[in-house]
C-alpha cells in the first residue's frame, strides 16, 4: 500500500500546527496508509480519526500528549449532561489505526466530581497501540463497541449510539494506562501485552476501583487477555479489583503478570450480579506477586497449561 506522510509540529509555520488539521488534509489521501509524525508537544484538542490506514507517531509518549477535559458531568447547552460516550480526548472510528510513542490523556479529574471521562473511545478492528500512554480517573480507555442495549434511556448517549454494533481487535504493547474505577472497558476483543495498568489512589473511597469492566458479546471466544503485564497502584492493600462484568458473558484472563499489593484477595468482582456467574469468565494462570494468589471469589478460573496456550496473541487477534 502506498503510504503518506504528513507532520505536526506546535508552532512550525512549515507543517501542520495541530492534529486536527492533519487528518483534514489526510482526507485527500483516502485509500492510502497516512503516517502523522506528531513532534513533541501537549496538544489540547478534540481528535477524530475516522479514515483507515492511519498512523500516528510521536518521538516520546512522555513529552508527545493528546489531552482535553470533557467530563459526564458536563452541561450541554441544550441542558443535558454530555454523558459518558461524548467525552473521549481521542475518538478512533476507523480501522487498521496505528499509535506508538503518544500519550492520551482526559484532565478532568477524579470520577466523583466530574464522572466519566474517556482519553480514548477506540471504536475499530485492528487496531493497534504500541508504547503509548493512556491517562485518566474513571473510564479512561473504551474499547468498542458498545453494549447491545443500554441499561437506562439515553445511556449510550454520543457518536455510535445508533450505530450498528461491529466486533473489533485491539493490540495494546508496552503501554501504561492509569485510571480507577472501570479504566478499561467495553465489548471488543483486547489483548494487552507487556504493559502497566496503573490504578489511582481515590481518597476517602473504601474501594479504590476496578481494572477491567468487560462488555463481551455473548459467542465470542475472547474478550480482555493481559499477558506479562504489571498491575501497580499507589492506593492502599487489598483496597481494588481486577475487573467486574459490565454485561454478562464478560471475559477477562490475566497471566503471567505481576499484581500489586492493592489488588484484593478475591481478585474480582460480580456487580452484585450472581446470575452472571453461569455465563462471564474471569480467569488466572501463572501470576505473581503480593495481589497473586488462589483465595479468588468462587467464580474465577486458574487455567490449565493446556487452556493458556489458547490465548496467545496470534490466536486471540489473528494479527
Amino acid at each position: 500500500m502506498e503510504v503518506k506522510e504528513l507532520r505536526v509540529c506546535v508552532g512550525d509555520e512549515t507543517a501542520f500546527s495541530n492534529i486536527g488539521e492533519a487528518l483534514e488534509a489526510a482526507k485527500q489521501y483516502d485509500g492510502m496508509k497516512v503516517v502523522i509524525h506528531i513532534a513533541p508537544g501537549v496538544y489540547c484538542e478534540r481528535v477524530v480519526v475516522n479514515q483507515n490506514h492511519v498512523s500516528f507517531v510521536g518521538e516520546d509518549e512522555h513529552t508527545t500528549k493528546i489531552t482535553y477535559s470533557d467530563a459526564a458531568q458536563d452541561i450541554m447547552p441544550e441542558g443535558d449532561k454530555r454523558g459518558t460516550f461524548r467525552t473521549p480526548s481521542v475518538f478512533i472510528d476507523a480501522d487498521n489505526f496505528y499509535a506508538c510513542h503518544i500519550s492520551f490523556l482526559n484532565e478532568a479529574g477524579q470520577g466523583v466530581k466530574v464522572g466519566q471521562a474517556l482519553a480514548v473511545y477506540a471504536d475499530g478492528d485492528c487496531l493497534t497501540f504500541e508504547n503509548c500512554r493512556f491517562e485518566g480517573y474513571q473510564d479512561t480507555l473504551f474499547t468498542a463497541p458498545l453494549p447491545k442495549q443500554e441499561k437506562q434511556m439515553g445511556g449510550f448517549k454520543g457518536p455510535k449510539e445508533f450505530a450498528p454494533r461491529r466486533h473489533g481487535r485491539h493490540l495494546y504493547k508496552d503501554c501504561f494506562i492509569s485510571g480507577n474505577i472501570d479504566f478499561i472497558f467495553g465489548s471488543a476483543t483486547a489483548y494487552f501485552e507487556n504493559c502497566e495498568l496503573f490504578m489511582r489512589d481515590r481518597q476517602g473511597e473504601d474501594i479504590k476501583g476496578y481494572v477491567t469492566a468487560p462488555s463481551t458479546y455473548e459467542g465470542e471466544r475472547y474478550g480482555y487477555v493481559f499477558n506479562h503485564c504489571r498491575f501497580t497502584s499507589d492506593c492502599p492493600r487489598e483496597s481494588a479489583y481486577l475487573g467486574r462484568p459490565w454485561r454478562n458473558f464478560a471475559k477477562a484472563v490475566v497471566m503471567n503478570s505481576e499484581i500489586g499489593a492493592h489488588i484484593k484477595k478475591e481478585g474480582w468482582h460480580d456487580w452484585n450480579n450472581k446470575d452472571a456467574w453461569e455465563t462471564m469468565f474471569f480467569a488466572e494462570y501463572h501470576n505473581f506477586g503480593e495481589g497473586a494468589g488462589t483465595q479468588r471469589a468462587p467464580f474465577v478460573r486458574f487455567l490449565t497449561d493446556s487452556e493458556a496456550a489458547q490465548y496467545t496473541r496470534e490466536k486471540v487477534l489473528g494479527f
